[in-house]
């Protein structure tokens, strides 16, 4: 199979981005434990906070592999924009509420019983791009900075929504056919099992109600707006309000 064939098969495009981002996810961890990452003041940057360069490249790569499959993308119709903005605030106001009442209640440690299942827990250990000052001044931070919102607010919010409304949702209605006829949004409750469980799976257990509430809340905006670009857009959306939070408030682990 030659490039072109790849490059035409709607299927390959919808699912090799969040493969490809995945993959690069997995490295990115193996690298972390090989003993590449030196958490020393002695550290060069690069070896110090790894993830302050892999980041940057899995924007680029899976960025790249979007471009290549872009044309099989349609993210017609565009109604139901402004509702997926308004459930974007809501999905990611609901994700962050266990952080932030952990905070407010006065919470230090890590928590014990069943509100470590709920969110409830310290958020500080994370992506904070003011690491780079000391070596590359304020230019160095909003470089990491930026790429980072691109990352999450366009990078995450395409690959993930391209696979999981754009073609899991699909798949699941009609697994032995050509799925590619079943209408976007078509509701199934197998979909939204499997799609709702599998976007949870993937974020660590202390988000797991935050990613329940917000994969129902992007299937329901899916079924009502039949609209994959009001999906992308909530999920834009939301990652950039977290994003900003996690910065003012310090809660770097969020993002």
């Amino acid at each position: 199979m030659n490039l072109a064939t790849i490059r035409d098969d709607k299927s390959y495009a919808y699912v090799v981005p969040l493969a490809v981002f995945m993959v690069l996810n997995l490295l990115m961890q193996i690298v972390s434990e090989s003993g590449v990452e030196w958490a020393h003041p002695d550290a060069p940057w690069w070896r110090e906070w790894p993830e302050q360069w892999m980041y940057p490249l899995q924007t680029i790569i899976v960025g790249a592999v979007l471009c290549f499959f872009w044309k099989n993308y349609n993210f017609r119709p565009s109604k139901g924009i402004l509702l997926g903005v308004v459930l974007g605030v809501v999905g990611i106001a609901l994700w962050i509420l266990p952080s932030y009442l952990y905070d407010a209640l006065g919470y230090t440690e890590e928590t014990v019983g069943s509100l470590k299942h709920f969110g409830f827990a310290p958020r500080d250990d994370g992506f904070d791009p003011s690491v780079l000052i000391p070596e590359f001044g304020v230019a160095g931070y909003w470089c990491s900075t930026t790429l980072r919102f691109l990352r999450a607010v366009m990078v995450v919010a395409l690959v993930e929504e391209l696979f999981w409304r754009g073609f899991l949702m699909r798949f699941l209605v009609d697994r032995d056919g050509d799925y590619w006829k079943v209408p976007f949004g078509k509701p199934q409750i197998l979909s939204y099992l499997v799609t709702t469980g599998a976007f949870i799976f993937i974020h660590q257990p202390v988000d797991y109600l935050g990613a329940f509430l917000f994969g129902s809340l992007m299937y329901w905006l899916a079924v009502r707006t039949k609209s994959l670009a009001a999906c992308v857009v909530m999920h834009g959306v939301a990652n950039l309000l977290m994003g900003i939070y996690a910065l003012r408030f310090s809660e770097f682990g969020l993002w």
